[in-house]
């Protein structure tokens, strides 16, 4: 096969191989830190507190730190923090100047950017740990408290042991960039995800020895699962190509341009960014009702947003096509590009030079990024509808006759007990593209053959 000939062609290459066998001990450096809990945690408690909350929004954040954050291990805030802070100076270059000026320094600018992200990740895993051990001493489950000890010993301990955790995740993703395969910090988010798909098909094997699951659910839950994969592999290698021709010039003693390229535009330019956008803002309510109490408005709050309600999915969807134009609009300027192409010698044919280029690539754009925005929201909610169904039969007025009317696996979902698909499963099929595609190109330039049989598999941002 194959696949298993490009398999021994990697290890065949000793830098290769040593690249892939030092990303893999790294990522089992990561993961046997997941068994490591903070001290003074009732871990038992807390696992019964999560099972309850399995299908919430503390379920999604579960998902992303690899189990950690169920277990409230050294690494329970996995590498969210790098990301936030990551993007929140992404944003800000738009609106700082100075940020701004290092983005166009090179090499020397995008290491300072990369040290004031450190500076940032600190400041924000301190904060989100001194949060997390101040609402674990005010909690409890049945009477009982989930910290043993609680006080000004077990908060100092919390913070330093979840600051440093993430420290130490942030260090292993750069040298899993600069020293293994693939893009660091996006293994570990894989690695994290990936990892607990074993225990959710033991949970659905369990379901169908019990007779939860029928054969033909199973059936048509794995033909769903390859249909979204395929899908997600189609979306996330499309793109719209604009052509582009260069006129012909003399530099010098030598005539150059006259040839024609093209301008690609992904459907899904703002990778899974717009959708952890979007899931994070719709968070804070859950969080600010944990602080504020349990007062009645507070409870008809945060149930008007909880997952599955139609308020919290309109809100949901539209927040993710709002911030697929969001981002696009930051890394994409069309007025840039029209300046550039003119002062090369490029036009789009039938398009004038200028200010006719800038607006008829928006326009491509803006149609471009709403199909892409309508794809994020399809995969988001997949999974929502899967776990706990869309709860149409809430709405005022309508909700009697939409309960009478729809089906129960629509209102009700079908019971699964995994988070499958939505951000996910983007993001483990992203990354797996963009490692196979490095792979590729490896083996390509050593002229070994590689996966695919022909061209280079297109990966895609994460």
């Amino acid at each position: 096969m194959k696949f298993l000939e490009a398999l021994r062609n990697i290890f065949r290459i000793p830098d290769l191989r040593n690249r892939v066998l030092f990303t893999l001990a790294l990522l089992a450096v990561y993961r046997l830190g997941a068994h490591v809990t903070i001290p003074g945690i009732n871990a038992e408690l807390l696992e019964q507190f999560f099972e309850q909350n399995r299908g919430s929004w503390l379920g999604l954040i579960d998902i992303f730190s690899g189990g950690n954050f169920r277990r409230m291990t050294i690494f329970a805030l996995g590498i969210m923090p790098y990301i936030t802070a990551s993007i929140i100076l992404q944003l800000l270059t738009v609106v700082w100047p100075y940020l701004e000026r290092l983005q166009k320094e090179g090499e020397l600018g995008r290491r300072k950017i990369t040290q004031h992200t450190r500076y940032l990740t600190v400041f924000l895993a301190g904060f989100q740990a001194f949060t997390i051990a101040v609402t674990l001493m005010r909690s409890s489950l049945q009477g009982t408290s989930y910290v043993i000890s609680p006080g000004a010993n077990f908060l100092l301990m919390t913070v330093l042991t979840l600051t440093t955790g993430t420290i130490f995740i942030m260090w292993l993703g750069e040298q899993i960039s600069d020293r293994g395969i693939g893009n660091g910090m996006s293994l570990i988010i894989f690695s994290g995800i990936v990892v607990g798909l074993p225990g959710a098909m033991a949970g659905l094997y369990q379901g169908f020895q019990g007779g939860q699951w029928q054969l033909h659910h199973l059936l048509a839950l794995l033909i769903l699962m390859i249909v979204i994969v395929g899908f997600i592999v189609l979306v996330e290698g499309a793109q719209r190509r604009i052509p582009v021709q260069y006129a012909k010039r003399v530099v010098g003693r030598r005539m150059m341009g006259g040839s024609m390229t093209y301008l690609p535009i992904r459907v899904n330019t703002g990778g899974v960014i717009p959708v952890i956008f979007a899931s994070s803002i719709l968070t804070f309510p859950q969080t600010i009702g944990v602080f504020a109490g349990d007062g009645p408005w507070v409870r008809s709050f945060t149930q008007a947003l909880a997952w599955g309600e139609p308020l919290y999915t309109l809100l949901y969807i539209a927040g993710i096509i709002f911030f697929c134009y969001f981002y696009v609009s930051i890394i994409f300027n069309p007025d840039e590009l029209a300046d550039n192409m003119r002062k090369w010698g490029g036009f789009i044919p039938g398009i004038r030079p200028g200010r006719h280029t800038s607006e008829y690539v928006n326009n491509i754009l803006t149609r471009i990024t709403f199909v892409g925005g309508l794809y994020l929201a399809l995969i988001s909610i997949i999974p929502e509808w899967m776990i706990s169904g869309i709860k149409l039969h809430h709405l005022p007025f309508v909700g009697a006759w939409v309960d009478a009317t729809f089906p129960r696996w629509i209102l009700e979902g079908l019971g699964v007990q995994f988070y499958f698909g939505g951000t996910s499963l983007l993001i483990v099929v992203g990354v797996a593209m963009d490692t196979v595609n490095q792979i590729e190109a490896q083996l390509t330039m050593r002229h070994y053959d590689g996966f695919t049989a022909r061209g280079r598999i297109r990966g895609r941002r994460t």
